[in-house]
């Protein structure tokens, strides 16, 4: 396993990192996740990520569950959870202060330890001023609940604000965005996102890397039973990949995608994986799975990566032609 630091920090977090959402209690049970968590550590994942909406807490007691059975050194892992969907209570959403403290509390206690390491913004929230919750985020940092804090799906503009009053007032900036990135989805990372890297150290823990399925290749000849798009609850995502005149273009373009991957001998999955590890910016790719065998092959990518040559690259960029424009200036007021 290869090890990158998340920006600007001396925290090291595995190439390829592990998720839980849609998987872990909805897909699968938690015999099933202890199984794909330890093929995961087993490959040297030392980044476990998960939020308070997953299933609702359920994937945090799972997770919190799993890493007890398994005795891991607490040490050893880098965990994360991440707050703004709580509950139905109207202090139970969002990023005010008191639901900063409440639901990383009751996080904690889901995951059965003393802090996470990393602590996120799930989304912006546009009824709290950005201060406020810099100030929360500073707060758990302080009583000892998280180690770090940063942002989900914000934009470069709202990280930068919240990055700029916290070193007015002496505070913990932000470190890192979860961004989604993948061979669809490059505007945020690889264009809105490429000066904060070295102005603020910016670290990126990046999620959907397949697409959500859609760029390991299963789908090209229809939803398989028992994939996510086959779930009741994600009939939303299935209309959107792949019943959208977009999400046709896109199969099309997956096809294409796969004969260049057979070209060069990698299974479609690492292919897709490698194509985001190739990015320096990216700090993590979190990967999910329902069953090891998943875990197994995806591991695996970080071995690709240097088969992933510029002629490799340039026969992609050909069939996504949708590589960002470099930004032209950048201002944070």
């Amino acid at each position: 396993m290869e090890y990158r630091f998340l920006g600007r920090s001396g925290l090291k977090v595995s190439a390829l990192s592990f998720g839980s959402w849609v998987t872990f209690g909805d897909q699968i049970d938690e015999d099933k996740a202890y199984d794909s968590m330890k093929e995961a550590h087993d490959a040297g994942v030392n980044f476990f990520d998960n939020a308070e909406v997953y299933a609702e807490g359920q994937s945090e007691v799972m997770m919190g569950n799993i890493i007890q059975k398994a005795g891991w050194k607490r040490t050893d892992l880098v965990l994360s959870t991440k707050i703004f969907w709580g509950g139905e209570g109207p202090n139970d959403q969002g990023l005010s202060f008191k639901h900063i403290k409440e639901g990383t509390e009751a996080a904690l206690q889901r995951l059965q330890t003393d802090y996470v390491d990393l602590i996120f913004c799930h989304r912006p929230d546009r009824h709290t001023p950005i201060e406020e919750t810099v100030w929360g985020m500073n707060q758990m940092i302080k009583e000892g609940k998280a180690l770090y804090w940063g942002t989900s799906e914000w934009s470069a503009r709202q990280i930068r604000q919240a990055y700029d009053f916290a070193r007015q007032e002496h505070l913990r900036p932000p470190l890192m965005d979860q961004p989604q990135y993948n061979m669809f989805r490059r505007e945020k990372v690889e264009k809105e996102f490429a000066p904060l890297y070295d102005e603020i150290g910016l670290g990126t823990t990046i999620w959907s890397p397949l697409a959500s399925g859609l760029l390991t290749g299963k789908y090209n000849d229809g939803v398989p039973e028992g994939s996510r798009l086959s779930l009741e609850k994600y009939d939303w995502l299935r209309e959107k990949l792949l019943e959208t005149e977009s999400g046709r273009q896109k199969l099309n373009k997956v096809k294409k995608l796969a004969e260049v991957a057979d070209d060069a001998g990698i299974p479609m999955p690492q292919f897709a994986l490698a194509w985001c590890l190739k990015n320096k910016d990216v700090s993590t790719v979190i990967t999910g799975a329902s069953k090891p065998e998943q875990v197994q092959q995806n591991m695996k990518a970080v071995d690709v990566v240097d088969q992933m040559t510029p002629d490799i690259m340039e026969r992609i960029e050909e069939i996504l032609d949708n590589k960002p424009e470099p930004e032209a200036n950048f201002r944070s007021d």
